[in-house]
C-alpha cells in the first residue's frame, strides 16, 4: 500500500468548483470498514455535472470525484469482505458527500460493496458502471411491470449514451425488438451492431407533446426526461410501462394524466443511488448473464486519470458513445 497515492480533488473557491490533481494519505480518506485498491473508475454524465460545476452535485468539499469504483479489498474489517475480493460500488453518495472512485484508494462502508460475479472482471464492472447497472436496473423494472418481447417494440431514448448502449444490448439479447432514439443518426451502425431493430431521429420524439399519441411502444427506457419523456408516456401501448432513468434533456415532465387512465400504462422510477442491495446482488447477477461482453468492448473507451476532465466536458456535450472507463495508476 502506498504512503501517498493519486487522486482528483474538487475544492470550492467561493461561488467556483476548481477540480484539480492531489497527492493523498490514508489518512485523508473517510471513515468505512473496507479500503479498496481502486483499479478503474468511468466517467457518467453525472460525473461530468459533479466535475463542471453546472449542477449541485457535491455537497461537501473538498470532494474525490467520480460515482463508480472496482477493484479488490486491500484490508477489511467488514466479515463479508477479505483482501483480494474483487469489489464493485455504485451510487451511495459517492463523488456527493463521500470521497469517490477517481482516486489509488477509497474507504468505505462494507455494506455498499458488491462482490463481482466470477465473469466480471473490475475492469468489465467499470464498462457497465452505474450507466449499465441502471440500464439493467431499468429491465428488471420492465420485466416486473410485464412488459415481454411479444406485447411490442421497446424504445430506447438517449441510444448513443452509456445507458442507452447496454440496454440495447440487454433487450436484444432478451429477444426484445428495440427501437433506438438518437440525435446522432450517423450511429445508425453502431446502434444496429448492439443490436437495434430500427433508429429514429431524436426530433421525432422532442416536438411539444401531445396528451396522447399513436400507440407505438410496448415499453421504453428514456435517459431524457422532459419533452422526450412525454411523448413516449403519450405513445405507450394499452398495459405498457417506461422506465426513467435520467434527466439529460431537463428535470420537467409535461404530459398529463390521459395516458395512465385512459391506457393504464405505467411511469417507472429507477434510482441507482439507495438501491436495496437484494436488488443490486440480482442486477449484476443478471448483467453476468444477460449482457454480451463481446459488445460492451465495442461500445467501451478507455482512459488514464489525467483524460477526466477532458471527458466529463465532452459527455456534456454529447460527444461521448457508448462507455468511458477510467484506469486508475
Amino acid at each position: 500500500m502506498k504512503d501517498r497515492f493519486a487522486a482528483i480533488l474538487i475544492r470550492k473557491e467561493g461561488d467556483a468548483q476548481i477540480a484539480e490533481d492531489a497527492r493523498l494519505s490514508l489518512s485523508d480518506l473517510m471513515e468505512g470498514d473496507v479500503v479498496v485498491a481502486v483499479s478503474h473508475s468511468t466517467v457518467n454524465y453525472k460525473d461530468g455535472l459533479a466535475l463542471s460545476g453546472r449542477a449541485p452535485i457535491v455537497r461537501k468539499f473538498p470532494m474525490i470525484p467520480g460515482i463508480d469504483l472496482a477493484g479488490r479489498v486491500e484490508t477489511s474489517a467488514h466479515p463479508d469482505f477479505k483482501p483480494g475480493d474483487p469489489v464493485v460500488l455504485n451510487g451511495y453518495g459517492l463523488s456527493e458527500t463521500h470521497y469517490g472512485g477517481y482516486a489509488e484508494y477509497a474507504r468505505v462502508k462494507g455494506e455498499w460493496l458488491v462482490k463481482l460475479p466470477p465473469a466480471i472482471s473490475p475492469a468489465d464492472a467499470m464498462a457497465i458502471g452505474t450507466a449499465g447497472y441502471t440500464a439493467m436496473l431499468a429491465m428488471l423494472a420492465l420485466e416486473d411491470a410485464r412488459v415481454t418481447p411479444g406485447k411490442g417494440k421497446v424504445v430506447v431514448t438517449g441510444a448513443a449514451g452509456g445507458v442507452g448502449s447496454v440496454a440495447i444490448a440487454i433487450l436484444a439479447k432478451l429477444g426484445y425488438t428495440v427501437v433506438a432514439s438518437t440525435g446522432r443518426t450517423e450511429e445508425e451502425p453502431y446502434l444496429k451492431s448492439l443490436g437495434a431493430a430500427e433508429i429514429i431521429p431524436r426530433t421525432e420524439l422532442s416536438a411539444e407533446p401531445r396528451m396522447l399519441g399513436k400507440e407505438r411502444w410496448a415499453g421504453a427506457v428514456d435517459s431524457v426526461g422532459s419533452k422526450t419523456l412525454a411523448n413516449v408516456i403519450a405513445s405507450l401501448s394499452y398495459g405498457g410501462a417506461v422506465a426513467a432513468c435520467g434527466l439529460a434533456g431537463g428535470l420537467d415532465l409535461p404530459t398529463s394524466v390521459a395516458p395512465f387512465i385512459l391506457r393504464g400504462v405505467s411511469l417507472l422510477g429507477i434510482d441507482s443511488v439507495q438501491c436495496p442491495m437484494p436488488r443490486r446482488l440480482e442486477a449484476w447477477q443478471r448483467l453476468a448473464t444477460d449482457l454480451d461482453m463481446k459488445k460492451l468492448s465495442t461500445m467501451t473507451h478507455t482512459i488514464k486519470l489525467s483524460g477526466v476532465r477532458k471527458a466529463a466536458d465532452d459527455i456534456l456535450a454529447g460527444r461521448v458513445r457508448g462507455r468511458l472507463v477510467v484506469e486508475i495508476p
